[in-house]
């Protein structure tokens, strides 16, 4: 987890190196606790969905623009369709601790995705299919348990989405090209960038 990352003009996250978004979905409520300075907060946006990472972006910000989540560092994560109520993702984040903080000063989020506009049919699988991809590729790496997101992010994103289904109801929008690139705009980690 990761408040207010780096973001376009646009409100497009600014990707990592070698990080490739897969979709964007507009019309989603989002709700995350622990936010310092806030408490808990539910608004809606648009969420970003990329081989490292998901970002919500605030529609209207007002305690915070953006928050980010390392795929990585997502557990416990259910879809549930309730009754009646809209369809949703909810699940648990670690925070992204800078390397000269104490751990144990940060805790885990919990969050929840809300659909309010439209289908998931595209969302789901993909997050879902995202998701077990990098626990795969982070169970092969010999590294220490807690790994860098954007080591583990060598995911099969093209492959997932030549097998895509599609549903028209779903206002989701997948990218077949990813934006411009311009490197002094692409961000290198998760860290601050020297001065």
């Amino acid at each position: 987890m990761a408040l207010n990352p780096q973001l376009f003009p646009n409100g497009m996250p600014v990707p990592f190196l070698n990080e490739l978004f897969v979709l964007s979905r507009d019309g989603v409520e989002f709700e995350i606790d622990k936010i310092p300075g806030a408490g808990k907060i539910r608004t809606r946006g648009t969420i970003y969905l990329s081989n490292i990472r998901m970002v919500f972006v605030a529609k209207k910000p007002e305690d915070f623009i953006a928050f980010d989540m390392p795929l990585l560092f997502i557990h416990d994560e259910k879809f549930n369709q309730p009754v009646f109520h809209c369809n949703n993702i909810s699940g648990h984040v670690d925070p992204v601790v800078p390397d000269n903080e104490n751990r144990a000063l940060y805790s885990t989020h919990s969050f929840k995705i809300l659909f309010k506009e439209g289908g998931c049919g595209t969302f789901v699988p993909l997050f879902f299919n995202l998701i077990a991809s990098v626990r795969r590729s982070q169970q092969q790496s010999t590294a220490e348990p807690r790994v860098d997101p954007l080591q583990a992010a060598q995911t099969p994103v093209d492959e997932m989405m030549r097998h895509a289904y599609v549903d028209p109801n779903d206002p989701t929008k997948i990218y077949l090209q990813q934006p411009n690139s311009e490197s002094e705009l692409r961000r290198r980690s998760y860290q601050s960038q020297p001065a």
